[in-house]
C-alpha cells in the first residue's frame, strides 16, 4: 500500500534544477528589449573585434533580473563568437563573493585562462597587466561582468575602475581586448568615484524597472512549464505567488524561490498539486531579500556586527538603534568570541556595506536628536532568526578553525 501511494505522489517536479537561483533560462520573459540593447552595445566585438571596447551599466533593485540578463547575453555572445571564429570569453564575477577586493577579482579572472597561476606574489596592477598579456598571447577578447559592483566601490573606491577603464591607454598600438558590464543596484554608489571614472561608466546605462504582478505571473508560468509536471501547478497558485512577489518590490528571484519551496511542501505532504496553502507555508521559511548565502559570504567582523544588530532588536521594540548602541553590543560580542574589536570608522564602513547588500537599513539621525549619528534598522528578517543563523555560522567556522590547529 505504501509503495502504491509513493508511486502515485512521487513528485510534482519534472526538473527542479530549472528553479535554481544559478539557472540561466534560454529566454528572458519581459527582458527581451534589454537583451537586444546589450546586443547593440556589444555588436562590434563580433563584427570588428579589437577595434574598440565598451562599458555598460545594468542597474535595478533585487530580483529585477540584472544578473540573469547579463549571463544570458554573455552565453549568447560567446556562442555567436564560436560560430564566427572569434576567441571570445564571457566571465561573470560577483564582487561581494571576493569581499570587494580587486586583487581577488583579477586573480579569479586569470585563473580562468591560467589554472596553475600562483595565488600570491603579485599586486592588483601587475595582475591586470598580466591579464592583458594573456589575452594578447591567446588572441582572445574578454567581456567581464562585475556583479554587485557596489562591494568593489565600497571596499576600494575609484582606483580599480579607473584602471580597468583606462588600461587600453597604455596599449594604444594593440587590439582592445577588454570590455565591461557593471551591475549594481543603485547609481548613487557611483558618486563615490572620481568624475572622470564616473563619466566613463555612465555613457551606457540599462535600468531594469521592478516587475509588475502580471509580468511576474508570466515568469512563473514559464518556469512552471520547465520545472513541473503538467497540471501540478494551478493558476490560483501562480497568482498568489505573483501577488506576494509584487509586494516584495517585484522581486522575481523571491517568486522563483517561493515556487520551488511550495513544490517541496507539496512533495513532503504527498499532494498531487502545488496548492495555494503550500505557498503560504513556504512564505514562512523565506525572507525575501536576505539569503543564507548572503550572510555566509560576510567576513568575520561583519558577521559579529550583524549579530550585534540582531541582539539589539531582539531586546528592543524600536524600529531603529543608534550606531553607538550597536557598537557597544558588538564590543561585548567580540569579547565572547575572543576577537579584538575594529575601530569606530571600520564599524561604520561595515554598517554601510551591510546596508548596500540590503541586509540592514541605515539612515542619518533626524533633526531634533542630540548629536549627529547613523541609525540602524532591521526590516527584512526577525531578529531572533538572524541571531540563530549567525550563531550557527560562527559556531561552524570556529569548529573548522579548531580542526586546522
Amino acid at each position: 500500500m505504501i509503495e502504491v501511494v509513493m508511486q502515485r505522489y512521487r513528485t510534482v517536479f519534472k526538473d527542479e534544477g530549472k528553479l535554481d537561483i544559478a539557472y540561466v533560462p534560454p529566454r528572458l520573459v519581459h527582458r527581451e528589449k534589454q537583451l537586444r540593447l546589450l546586443s547593440e552595445f556589444f555588436r562590434f566585438i563580433l563584427e570588428v573585434p579589437g577595434k574598440m571596447s565598451q562599458r555598460v551599466l545594468i542597474t535595478g533593485r533585487v530580483g529585477t533580473g540584472k544578473t540573469v540578463l547579463s549571463q544570458r547575453f554573455g552565453l549568447n555572445l560567446k556562442r555567436e563568437g564560436e560560430k564566427r571564429g572569434v576567441n571570445l570569453h564571457y566571465l561573470h564575477v560577483n564582487c561581494r563573493e571576493h569581499r570587494g577586493k580587486f586583487y581577488l577579482i583579477l586573480l579569479n579572472v586569470i585563473l580562468h585562462f591560467k589554472p596553475n597561476f600562483p595565488r600570491r606574489g603579485f599586486s592588483a596592477e601587475e595582475l591586470l597587466h598580466f591579464l592583458m598579456e594573456v589575452l594578447d598571447e591567446e588572441n582572445a577578447y574578454l567581456l567581464l561582468a562585475l556583479d554587485e559592483l557596489e562591494s568593489l566601490i565600497l571596499a576600494e573606491g575609484t582606483e580599480p575602475l579607473y584602471k580597468l577603464t583606462r588600461i587600453q591607454e597604455t596599449r594604444l598600438e594593440k587590439p582592445r581586448r577588454l570590455s565591461l558590464i557593471c551591475i549594481l543596484r543603485n547609481l548613487e554608489y557611483l558618486e563615490k568615484l572620481d568624475e572622470s571614472t564616473r563619466s566613463t561608466l555612465q555613457k551606457n546605462i540599462i535600468h531594469l524597472e521592478e516587475y509588475s504582478k502580471p509580468q511576474i505571473a508570466d515568469i512563473i508560468k514559464d518556469r512552471v512549464k520547465m520545472a513541473f509536471r503538467d497540471g501540478t501547478v494551478p493558476e490560483e497558485t501562480v497568482e498568489l505567488i505573483a501577488e506576494l512577489a509584487e509586494k516584495e518590490g517585484g522581486n522575481a528571484r523571491y517568486a522563483i524561490e517561493l515556487l520551488w519551496r511550495a513544490g517541496k511542501y507539496a512533495d513532503a505532504n504527498m499532494l498531487p498539486e502545488v496548492y495555494p496553502e503550500c505557498v503560504r507555508k513556504a512564505t514562512v521559511s523565506i525572507y525575501p531579500t536576505v539569503r543564507k548565502t548572503d550572510i555566509a559570504s560576510l567576513n568575520l567582523h561583519q558577521q559579529l556586527l550583524l549579530l550585534a544588530v540582531a541582539r539589539a532588536f531582539k531586546q528592543s521594540l524600536k524600529a531603529y538603534a543608534t550606531m553607538g548602541e550597536i557598537e557597544e553590543i558588538y564590543k561585548v560580542i567580540c569579547e565572547e568570541y575572543d576577537e579584538k574589536p575594529k575601530s569606530h570608522v571600520q564599524i561604520w564602513k561595515y554598517a554601510k556595506q551591510l546596508s548596500a547588500l540590503g541586509i540592514i537599513e541605515t539612515k542619518p539621525s533626524s533633526i531634533g536628536q542630540r548629536g549627529k549619528t547613523t541609525l540602524i534598522g532591521l526590516h527584512q528578517i526577525p531578529a531572533s532568526e538572524l541571531e540563530k543563523e549567525i550563531s550557527l555560522l560562527l559556531e561552524k567556522d570556529l569548529k573548522e578553525k579548531n580542526n586546522w590547529k
